[in-house]
């Protein structure tokens, strides 16, 4: 099962499970699941090969969408789902493969679509951190910025360390041969009939005019829409309105 972090006590709601992206981890999404978790019970697994869930050879999005119904029949057996890119295709396919379990789903940034963004320089600057030589965050930010300039994202690789054990909280070496798997998105037959939230950051050139036939195809009830000023780590960039777009969407009747 998934290590999995808990934030307030169920109530009426659904509670809402929040999937994070490549790289990612539970933790990382603690502000938003916190400020969430005033209406609903919020739930953030780390996802296997992150934080301290289980490391795994196979890293496609079947077998996650697995993980992530373990999560939600453990806690009841229906949730509200928002997933931010490699967690928004495991989500899409849990809601297009068990839609038993998923009220309404929330997809940040991704389309089911496969992308050639290859994410393995990151896996790369990571690597060439000299761990033994890093005994605060700070010293593996410093070594992290000759490879990757964006403060956002050194800031955010570096949640991913485990300064005590001076290791990545990543299987490193599992993703990147499993990156062809991440960023393609499989064949499925089906449909998520329930409402879906497409939210993309204004910038991001993640979810373009030309995916809305293929996401319709699948999600005959999505809905779009764009968090101005935001890229591709929408969240991160524009915490408070990218809580209260969900929160909005979360609260919709209908």
């Amino acid at each position: 099962m998934l290590n999995t972090l808990i934030h307030g006590a169920p109530t009426a709601n659904p509670p809402l499970m929040i999937v994070h992206g490549l790289y990612g981890s539970g933790r990382n999404w603690g502000v938003i699941a916190k400020r969430l978790s005033d209406e609903r019970q919020v739930l953030a697994p780390d996802m296997r090969n992150h934080g301290d869930s289980f490391w795994s050879d196979d890293h496609g999005y079947r077998d996650m969408a697995g993980d992530l119904a373990q999560v939600i029949e453990a806690q009841g057996g229906r949730a509200d789902v928002v997933g931010h890119s490699m967690g928004g295709k495991a989500s899409m396919v849990l809601a297009l493969t068990r839609p038993d379990l998923v009220c309404r789903l929330v997809v940040a940034d991704i389309a089911p679509v496969a992308y050639t963004h290859s994410q393995i320089q990151f896996i790369e600057a990571m690597r060439a951190v000299d761990l033994s030589s890093v005994d605060k965050r700070s010293d593996a930010t410093d070594q992290l910025a000759r490879h990757v300039p964006d403060k956002t994202l050194q800031s955010f690789f570096t949640q991913s360390l485990d300064l005590k054990e001076r290791r990545w909280k990543l299987n490193l070496d599992g993703l990147a041969a499993e990156m062809p798997k991440i960023l393609s998105f499989p064949e499925i037959d089906g449909q998520f009939n329930g409402p879906a939230l497409f939210l993309s950051g204004g910038t991001s050139d993640y979810v373009l005019p030309e995916h809305r036939a293929r996401i319709r195809a699948l999600f005959p009830k999505a809905r779009f829409a764009k968090l101005p000023g935001a890229g591709h780590w929408l969240h991160a960039e524009k915490p408070r309105d990218f809580e209260a777009s969900v929160r909005a969407f979360l609260n919709m009747g209908g």
